[in-house]
């Protein structure tokens, strides 16, 4: 269980090269968190599997469609998932099957049970998050329609299994 007197949960969310999807999903759980008045109890970042990207803002086109639904990823920079990753967070959520191969087979054997596929929650009918690197618009609107069913169901799931306060969020 924990409690404000303990460490924050901290939760990871991964993509492939941290300028689409997991910059999205970061933005939108930390927006949920916030919403719940949880910020002080969930820490939430974003990391890619590849080092392609470091350094970099998120893809302009991931943070115009962001903003239109008021979640701001201006602030964000691109960084690697590192070995320390691993033993610092609480949840390593990855957006498709093969970040979530390429996690599991870096992270050490004591921490495999912190990842999982993000869409694991939430009912979107998709187990992957689709990279909307090569697609157009509507690729982007896609990924927030399914990282915001997802991570509504994650907090939900978090506020239940650490009981957190969740009078300030509405589907628990």
């Amino acid at each position: 269980m924990t409690t404000s007197s303990q460490a924050p949960i901290k939760v990871l969310m991964v993509c492939l090269g941290n300028i689409c999807r997991s910059p999205t999903a970061e933005a939108v759980l930390r927006a949920q968190v916030q919403a719940a008045g949880l910020g002080a109890l969930i820490e939430v970042d974003s990391a890619g599997t590849s080092d392609w990207h470091i350094g970099e803002a998120p893809d302009s086109r991931s943070i115009q469609a962001a903003t239109t639904r008021l979640y701001d990823l201006s602030t964000q920079r691109s960084r690697q998932v590192k070995t320390l990753d691993f033993e610092e967070f609480d949840y390593i959520l990855a957006m498709d099957r093969q970040n979530l191969s390429d996690l599991q087979d870096n992270c050490p054997v004591a921490d495999q049970q912190k990842i999982e596929l993000l869409l694991n929650y939430g009912n979107t009918g998709w187990t992957d998050v689709p990279d909307p690197f090569n697609a157009g618009k509507d690729g982007f609107e896609l990924v927030l329609d399914l990282v915001e069913v997802a991570c509504n169901a994650f907090l939900a799931h978090l506020i239940t299994k650490h009981n957190l306060p969740n009078q300030q969020h509405p589907h628990v």
